[in-house]
C-alpha cells in the first residue's frame, strides 16, 4: 500500500514538475492555453446547466402535481370521515337500546375499513407516480450530461444489480469452525 502511494505522489509530482518547466520556458504561452482551456470548459458546461435548470422546472412541476393529488385526497378523507362521524350519531340517536346502538356501531365497521384502505391505496398510487416520475427526470438529466444512451444507463443498471446480487450472496456465506458453536452454547 505505501508503495503505491509512494508511485502516486512520484507521478503527480513529475506532471507537476513538467508543468511548471512548461511555464517557466514560455510564460505566455502556457498562460494563453490555460485561459482557452479555461473558456472552451466554461463553454462546454452550458448544456448541463440548461439541463439541469430544465430537470430541476421537471421536479418542480412533479412535485406540484403529486401535492395537489394529496390535498385533494386529503379533502376527500376528511370529508368521508365526516361523513362516517354523522351517519355514526345519527344511527346512534336512532339507537332503541345500548345493544342496538353497539350492533349497528359494529355494522359500519366493514365499510370504515374499506374507505380507510382505498383511501391509503390511493395515496401509495399518488406517491409511486410521483417516484417514476422523479425517475425519468433524473435519468434523463442524468443521460443528457453524461451524453449516455437510455440503452447503456439500462445495461449499467443491470451490472451494478448483479454485483449487488453477488455482493449479497457472498456475505451470506458463513463458515462455522465445529466446537466453536458448542462452546457458545456452553458459555
Amino acid at each position: 500500500m505505501i508503495v503505491e502511494m509512494q508511485e502516486f505522489m512520484g507521478e503527480q509530482t513529475q506532471a507537476l514538475a513538467d508543468q511548471v518547466e512548461k511555464f517557466r520556458r514560455n510564460p505566455q504561452r502556457f498562460m494563453r492555453k490555460a485561459l482557452v482551456d479555461s473558456a472552451e470548459g466554461l463553454k462546454a458546461l452550458k448544456r448541463p446547466v440548461r439541463m439541469v435548470a430544465h430537470s430541476g422546472v421537471k421536479l418542480t412541476a412533479v412535485s406540484q402535481s403529486t401535492l395537489a393529488s394529496l390535498i385533494e385526497l386529503q379533502a376527500e378523507v376528511v370529508t368521508a370521515a365526516m361523513t362516517a362521524v354523522a351517519t355514526r350519531l345519527e344511527r346512534a340517536a336512532d339507537a332503541d337500546g345500548v345493544v342496538d346502538l353497539l350492533l349497528e356501531q359494529a355494522r359500519m365497521v366493514p365499510a370504515s375499513r374499506e374507505r380507510i384502505v382505498d383511501e391509503a391505496t390511493r395515496a401509495v398510487e399518488i406517491l409511486k407516480v410521483a417516484g417514476r416520475d422523479v425517475g425519468k427526470v433524473a435519468t434523463h438529466a442524468y443521460a443528457t450530461v453524461t451524453g449516455r444512451t437510455d440503452e447503456e444507463l439500462a445495461a449499467a443498471k443491470k451490472t451494478v444489480a448483479r454485483k449487488a446480487k453477488r455482493a449479497v450472496r457472498k456475505t451470506r456465506r458463513v463458515v462455522s469452525k465445529p466446537g466453536v458453536r458448542a462452546r457458545k452454547l456452553a458459555a
